[in-house]
C-alpha cells in the first residue's frame, strides 16, 4: 500500500484524495480547519468542496497535525494555494522530506520569491529534482468528482517517479501519462491561469467568443516565448499538458480564474471578487510573479502585461482591453 500525505482542503485536494484512496493508497489528509476534519470524520464528506464525494475512513485519515500526516508517507502531494505553501512548509524541519517523493498539484508560484513550487521545495528541503513531480491537466476537480473521463500528465525529470504516480492515479475514468518537462509543464500551468483570468476580464467588459479564440491563440505564442527565455528546450506546446490545460481553463464553466477575471471586468474590486468567490484564483498572484520575472527577460508578453495593469496598477478593464486588442493578431 502506497502511503500519501495530502496537504490542502480544497477541491483539487479532495478530488485527488478520492482517486488515490479508491485506488488503494492510504491517504493522511492534512487540513488546516479542525471543524473540517471533524466534519469529515463524522460525515465522510468535505463540507466545503465537492461535498457529494464520500470517503472511506479506513483509507483516508483527516488530521490537522502536519508532522503526523507526513511522518510515515512515501509521497507528499501539495494541494494548498501557492500563497500558503511557504507558511505551511516552513513549519517543517529541513530534513522532514529527505526520503519522500513530492508532487505538486499547485498551479501557482511562491509569491514572495517568484519561484515555482517545486523549485521552492527543492531549495527549502535540499531535495534533488529527481524527487519532485508536478500534476498537470487538462482536468477540473469538479469533473473528477462526477467521474467524467479525465486526463492527467505527471511531469518529472525522473521517469520512475512519473510512471509510479501515474499508476496510482489511473482508473476507469482517469488516464495518466508521464512527461520529463517539469519546468515547462509547471510554468505553463501557472501561465494558463493568467490567460484564463484575462479572458474573463474581456468577457466581463463585453467581448465574446471570437475575441477569446484570438486571445488564446496569441497566448500560445506568448507562453512559447516566455518558456524559451526562462527554460529553453524542445517541447511540443500542442500536447495536452500545455494546450489542453490552457483550453480547459480558458473556456470551462468550472474555471475559477476565468470567473474571477469576469468579475473584475464587471467592475468588482479584487477584494470583493475574492470574498464572493470564497476560492483562491491562482492567476491573481501568478500575474505579479510572471510579470516581475519578465522584467529581466524582456519577453513580449502583452496578455500578461494587460492583466498586471488591470489588477495591480488599477487601469480600468475597458481601457486595457481596448489597448490589448490592438496588439493581437
Amino acid at each position: 500500500m502506497e502511503k500519501v500525505a495530502m496537504l490542502g482542503g480544497g477541491s483539487w485536494a479532495t478530488a485527488l484524495t478520492k482517486i488515490l484512496s479508491e485506488n488503494g493508497a492510504r491517504v493522511d489528509w492534512w487540513l488546516r480547519s479542525k471543524d473540517d476534519v471533524q466534519h469529515l470524520l463524522r460525515t465522510r464528506h468535505n463540507p466545503r468542496y465537492l461535498s457529494a464525494v464520500q470517503f472511506d475512513l479506513n483509507s483516508v485519515y483527516p488530521t490537522t497535525d502536519l508532522e503526523d500526516a507526513i511522518e510515515e508517507a512515501d509521497w507528499l502531494v501539495l494541494a494548498v494555494p501557492a500563497a500558503f505553501v511557504q507558511p505551511v512548509l516552513d513549519k517543517l524541519d529541513r530534513g522532514a522530506l529527505k526520503h519522500k517523493r513530492v508532487v505538486s498539484a499547485i498551479k501557482g508560484m511562491i509569491p514572495s520569491k517568484n519561484l515555482l513550487v517545486t523549485d521552492y521545495v527543492a531549495e527549502r528541503f535540499r531535495l534533488a529534482h529527481a524527487q519532485l513531480g508536478v500534476i498537470a491537466g487538462p482536468c477540473h476537480a469538479e469533473e473528477v468528482a462526477l467521474e467524467k473521463q479525465s486526463y492527467l500528465t505527471i511531469g518529472s525529470p525522473d521517469a520512475g517517479l512519473a510512471l509510479d504516480f501515474c499508476d496510482m492515479l489511473r482508473n476507469r475514468y482517469v488516464r495518466a501519462y508521464p512527461a520529463a518537462d517539469l519546468d515547462g509543464i509547471e510554468y505553463c500551468a501557472v501561465m494558463k491561469n493568467i490567460i484564463a483570468l484575462t479572458g474573463g476580464i474581456a468577457h466581463g467588459v463585453g467581448y465574446g467568443d471570437n475575441f477569446l479564440a484570438v486571445l488564446v491563440s496569441n497566448a500560445v505564442q506568448e507562453i512559447r516565448r516566455f518558456l524559451q527565455a526562462i527554460s529553453p528546450q524542445p517541447r511540443d506546446l500542442s500536447a495536452s499538458a500545455y494546450l489542453g490545460d490552457l483550453l480547459v481553463t480558458a473556456y470551462s464553466q468550472f474555471s475559477r480564474n476565468r470567473t474571477f477575471g469576469s468579475m473584475v471586468g464587471r467592475s468588482y474590486t479584487v477584494k470583493s471578487a475574492q470574498l464572493e468567490m470564497n476560492m483562491v484564483a491562482e492567476g491573481y498572484y501568478a500575474v505579479k510573479s510572471i510579470y516581475e520575472l519578465n522584467r529581466k527577460l524582456n519577453v513580449h508578453m502583452p496578455i500578461t502585461t494587460a492583466a498586471y495593469r488591470v489588477l495591480y496598477e488599477k487601469v480600468a478593464p475597458q481601457v486595457e482591453m481596448e489597448l490589448l486588442k490592438e496588439q493581437l493578431r
